[in-house]
């Protein structure tokens, strides 16, 4: 881990005011004055003007839905809101990856580092579900087949591992993280985007979570978060039995074993009708899950994953 971003994530400053505190020599490793690129190898000791300084011992995992017109810094003297206004004050908190000041939904806040390095490297996939509404409506499925195919962007090609048109717009998963990803590849086949929310990170799900409410992570889900990166919704749903074979069961059920000795019964030619297989797509029982998970939720809450905002919880008598 780099120097200024241990300094960051042990709360001393953000991490562009740590490399002034290097570049003034007030920093050391190992009773080295470090310079500026230094890395911090486990087990190093790492001073500021003397004093020791430690990464926090407990590690806290925050799920927000960060509003509307909220930008994801510590520090930013154009930004008029920060996401960090909403959250209880962690030493080292920090956002996993960001969402743009414009983009709304569920941004997770951590103090791990380790957990933010495994959902942020690339070679992780981790997969992330938008639900984008477009100024021209719905999006084709040509047009989502060509996000799946892939988009050419100023940074290179982009694909989306899956796309479906719903009412007003799309939604697609992606795994990347690039700036403004989603609204500059929809605005590349001609949807310009009106309003983008992320409804998931990983297996972890924005469910009821209303603008300006957080929670925190239940041990249960920080090790999911770290074991398993698949969402929740590409659990392959069970398949619907063939009609023929439902009719062949039901014939044969009232027969004795004498009649099971006759000549079987000739095989139905295939046809391509008869091997469709009914499997719903990712983002589609995604929405069944998201909405089948707020009902409960609302009939039932849980005590361990109750609602906060910035002065407390929100729960409701």
């Amino acid at each position: 881990m780099r120097l200024q971003q241990f300094l960051a994530r042990a709360g001393i400053t953000s991490r562009r005011k740590a490399e002034d505190l290097i570049r003034a020599g007030r920093v050391t490793i190992n009773q080295q004055v470090a310079t500026i690129g230094a890395v911090v190898q486990p087990g190093d000791i790492v001073r500021l003007d003397g004093e020791r300084v430690r990464m926090p011992q407990k590690s806290v995992v925050i799920a927000l839905h960060k509003p509307k017109g909220y930008t994801t810094t510590h520090e930013d003297e154009h930004a008029e809101k920060l996401v960090y206004e909403l959250v209880p004050k962690h030493p080292g908190l920090h956002a996993v990856g960001r969402l743009d000041k414009d983009t709304e939904g569920l941004l997770l806040l951590t103090t791990d580092g380790h957990l933010t390095q495994h959902l942020t490297h690339p070679r992780n996939q981790v997969p992330k579900l938008y639900r984008a509404w477009c100024k021209n409506g719905r999006v084709s499925k040509e047009a989502c087949q060509q996000l799946v195919q892939g988009v050419m962007l100023g940074d290179g090609l982009a694909r989306a591992l899956e796309a479906r048109p719903v009412k007003d717009g799309v939604k697609l998963v992606l795994s990347e993280g690039r700036k403004r990803e989603v609204r500059r590849m929809l605005g590349k086949l001609g949807y310009p985007v009106e309003r983008l929310v992320r409804l998931a990170v990983g297996p972890i799900e924005l469910g009821d979570l209303e603008a300006g409410e957080w929670r925190y992570l239940t041990p249960e889900e920080i090790k999911l978060l770290y074991t398993s990166t698949a969402l929740p919704r590409l659990r392959k749903p069970p398949q619907a039995p063939r009609p023929e074979a439902v009719a062949v069961k039901t014939a044969s059920a009232g027969k004795s074993k004498a009649a099971s000795s006759q000549a079987p019964l000739p095989k139905r030619a295939k046809t391509p009708e008869a091997d469709v297989r009914v499997n719903k797509s990712t983002v589609e029982s995604s929405s069944e899950r998201l909405s089948s998970r707020k009902r409960q939720s609302t009939n039932q809450p849980s005590p361990n994953r109750r609602p906060h905002t910035r002065d407390g919880r929100t729960d409701k008598t």
